[in-house]
């Protein structure tokens, strides 16, 4: 049986409510995946679309860990569970165990909710505009790329399922370079939809996406996660032209951005990146002594890690600074955001017109109070910048620094901690895939 199988037969049990109407035929117990499917009403809508958001959080804390400390971000210490020092370090990576199956089994849970509401959206008889169902249609879609985009972060070389509409009859496993190409052509068919999606979504939006709150506002994350996507590919005229349609500001605030958001009240959850700090060998994440180290002088975004009252030893790793880009449990967390658009929009132009990608730069420096850039404009050169300050400017968001260091073949520069740690490139495909 597939693990996509197995762990996608309660998909929509997490569904929210936020209508207090209740429509001609509606289940008063919620949605179930025959009635999303068969014919999608509105208050439907609202839930499978909002079960959908909310699934997006699932295991979002074990995937970025793992893919953070994959890439020497930091090191996450938890006594009770060896392996985030050991296997993670180590490279001796299982395939049967939390670090793999989780945050797979949480993404493709995620699709597997979109798969059912985009069928329940085709075979609707509510009376739903064109327009409406041209903006869900491309709403879900960009929801459903980038979960296919976070699930092949974890997975690269080893290619991914795209087509997992039937758990019976699962598609192929897809290479990666294919795989890229789905995820952007997805995003663009989102995006031909939501331009012909009206003036608003005929359902209600977090708070967390209030720069998206429209189909034309929305267009713009799509095209900024597009724009993500072609510069992994290296496709750099292209990801110019989708950030030139983002919600890109070069003298706008460099947080602005999608988030997912996170809550104490009701049913909801709690940000799973946050530790207070000076957390015990319990639960802890100790930045990499290297993220100290190797920062700037005057370099405002080292202060995403605050010096302990006392360093932490674990498993032979001692460190002396908490990670602490997220100050409460309720902190959001970014999708994406300006600054990365900004140094995307760098990466873009580092070849073709250095002075835009040193103007780009220049802005993220001045942000973190340095002096603008110097050195030297050949795309060497310009790579070596882009890639410290996305270390710095998203350090602990997402695992960019393991992903950006594979992609231009510099893993190697990874610290090794101790004898026998290794570095690795992927995550194994999960043992029950192959079974």
């Amino acid at each position: 049986m597939k693990i996509i199988k197995i762990f996608l037969t309660l998909i929509l049990t997490g569904l929210i409510t936020v209508s207090c109407e209740v429509e001609e035929g509606q289940n008063l117990n919620g949605p179930t995946t025959d009635t999303v499917s068969d014919d999608l009403s509105r208050g439907e809508l609202q839930e499978a679309m909002g079960g959908a958001l909310s699934d997006m959080r699932e295991r979002l804390g074990t995937q970025v860990d793992a893919m953070s400390v994959a890439g020497r971000e930091y090191w996450r210490i938890q006594s009770s569970d060896p392996r985030w020092t050991a296997d993670l370090l180590t490279g001796v990576l299982d395939n049967n165990t939390f670090y793999t199956t989780n945050p797979y089994a949480a993404r493709y849970a995620t699709i597997k909710d979109i798969n059912l509401l985009l069928t329940g959206l085709e075979n609707t008889t509510a009376d739903f505009s064109n327009q409406e169902i041209a903006a869900t249609r491309g709403f879900a879609n960009t929801l459903k790329a980038h979960e296919l985009l976070m699930v092949l972060n974890h997975q690269y070389k080893n290619g991914i399922r795209i087509d997992v509409s039937d758990p019976d009859n699962l598609g192929p496993f897809v290479p990666y370079e294919e795989a890229l190409t789905t995820i952007f052509q997805m995003l663009s068919d989102a995006a031909a939809d939501l331009s012909n999606g009206g003036g608003e979504f005929p359902f209600s939006i977090p708070s967390g996406f209030a720069i998206a709150s429209t189909p034309s506002d929305f267009l713009q994350f799509n095209r900024a996660l597009a724009a993500r996507v072609e510069v992994y590919r290296g496709n750099y005229a292209s990801a110019n032209s989708l950030l030139q349609n983002s919600f890109m500001d070069l003298s706008g605030n460099l947080d602005k951005g999608v988030y997912f958001t996170f809550s104490l009240t009701g049913a909801d959850m709690t940000n799973p990146l946050f530790f207070a700090l000076n957390s015990t060998v319990a639960n802890a994440r100790i930045a990499h002594p290297t993220f100290i180290d190797d920062a700037l002088p005057g370099d405002d975004r080292v202060n995403k890690a605050v010096l302990r009252d006392e360093p932490l030893t674990s498993d032979n790793l001692t460190g002396s600074y908490d990670v602490f880009v997220y100050q409460s449990n309720e902190d959001p967390v970014a999708i994406i955001r300006n600054e990365e658009l900004l140094l995307l929009y760098a990466e873009a132009n580092h070849i073709s017109n250095p002075a835009v990608a040193v103007a780009a730069i220049d802005v993220v420096r001045t942000a973190a109070g340095l002096d603008p850039y110097t050195g030297g404009t050949a795309p060497a050169d310009l790579v070596d910048e882009i890639l410290y300050n996305r270390r710095y400017s998203l350090f602990a968001e997402g695992g960019h620094r393991w992903i950006d260091l594979r992609r231009f073949n510099r893993l190697g520069v990874l610290p090794i901690d101790r004898a026998g740690d290794a570095i690795f490139e992927q995550f194994p495909i999960p043992l029950t895939e192959n079974q």
